[in-house]
């Protein structure tokens, strides 16, 4: 290879735009299965969230404020256009993407972001059609907008989970505000339900309080980055930070109180104690929750072929841990852990329509990464 063939190279890779294929897989050992680790794609700036396309192509959220679509291969698209302007610090940005669940109909993406406002800026959740192109994102509007704005860059939430019946919750943080988290009159510390339009369904629990905002589901929380529908119920399972340990895994149901900041299974970060949950029987608590924190963020139940040992296990992209968590369940019941070490930051976690595993890498140069059986050839 020539030295400008060799530049150019490495140019195209450091964008992104190679296609991982003929890469070297990474070879893990789990419990459960030998697990050949490939790059699908390389050059993302902190990917935050992943939606697949019925045609197999995925769409995927950069922190800095762009949407991309990436092609089986890895090419990645330029940034799509129409994606709201975002406040890029700490935290805060272009987060979560989800598909309308009429989406080959209507063609509908949203999106949860921070959104700069006056006061400081608050997590956000907007909606766009996506053009025959696959360019941009046209009439993008926002369905929801978390009150009041306040300063900071920390806890904004926010994943997006839609329920069989067609219902939109979405995640918060408490802005890392604490106390608001149990105050019904604003939307910080809270699991929002609502119509994809933005609308209230008239059965939420607080729909018909004059103290309370109807949008709000349940209360109490700190900062949920984690939603998945349980595939065989239909329940929501949500995960979410703890302070100094006492990550959790919760059930959200409506109306109940999960306690951030009267209790908690972590104390503050100065070592200031906090009172267990067991200390308030009145307040609802985690199915799950670990110290030391294992630092999650997205999770996904694993419906696929490809890995039977972990039908219907639930999995976890783990920041502070580096590692894929994989939590094996009986009801609601955590019956095993296993952590699988990845050797870097993971954001998100999707149980691919192919039967693989798909992770997202939080760095500069974030990759999507797609977890096979060894042995397998396609």
């Amino acid at each position: 290879m020539t030295r400008s063939c060799l530049v150019l190279a490495c140019a195209a890779l450091a964008a992104g735009v190679l296609p991982a294929r003929g890469q070297q897989p990474q070879r893990l050992k789990s419990e459960k299965a030998e697990i050949l680790v490939e790059t699908v794609a390389r050059g993302l700036d902190h990917p935050w969230g992943l939606a697949f396309l019925p045609d197999g192509r995925m769409l995927v959220t950069e922190k800095p404020g762009r949407l991309r679509i990436v092609s089986a291969d890895g090419q990645l698209s330029p940034a799509l256009g129409g994606v709201p302007r975002v406040y890029a610090q700490g935290q805060g940005g272009l987060l979560d993407v989800a598909l309308d669940p009429k989406f080959s109909e209507n063609r509908l993406v949203y999106l949860t972001y921070a959104e700069p406002r006056e006061g400081g800026a608050a997590t956000a959740a907007g909606r766009g059609r996506l053009n025959a192109a696959g360019t941009a994102l046209e009439g993008f509007e926002a369905i929801f907008r978390q009150q009041p704005a306040v300063s900071g860059p920390n806890h904004f939430g926010s994943r997006l989970a839609f329920t069989p019946e067609g219902k939109l919750f979405i995640s918060t943080g408490e802005r890392f505000k604490f106390d608001p988290a149990q105050n019904l009159s604003n939307h910080l510390g809270k699991m929002i339900r609502i119509n994809p339009d933005g609308s209230v369904p008239p059965d939420n629990p607080f729909v018909n309080r004059s103290d309370a905002r109807p949008e709000i589901w349940s209360y109490g929380h700190r900062n949920i980055q984690g939603l998945a529908i349980h595939p065989g119920t239909g329940a929501l399972w949500e995960g979410e930070f703890g302070p100094l340990g006492g990550d959790e895994i919760n059930i959200p149901e409506p109306g109940r109180n999960y306690g951030w900041p009267l209790v908690s299974w972590g104390d503050h970060y100065d070592g200031r104690k906090i009172p267990k949950p067991p200390t308030r029987p009145d307040l609802a608590d985690a199915v799950h929750h670990w110290t030391p924190s294992i630092s999650f963020s997205g999770v996904a139940f694993y419906m696929g072929d490809a890995f039977p040992d972990w039908r219907g296990n639930l999995l976890l992209a783990g920041l502070g841990s580096e590692a894929l968590t994989r939590l094996s369940l009986d009801g609601t019941r955590v019956t095993g852990e296993e952590r699988i070490p990845m050797g870097e930051r993971i954001r998100d976690v999707e149980s691919g329509p192919d039967g693989f595993v798909y992770l997202l890498t939080d760095s500069a140069q974030g990759r999507i990464l797609r977890l096979k059986p060894a042995g397998r050839r396609d």
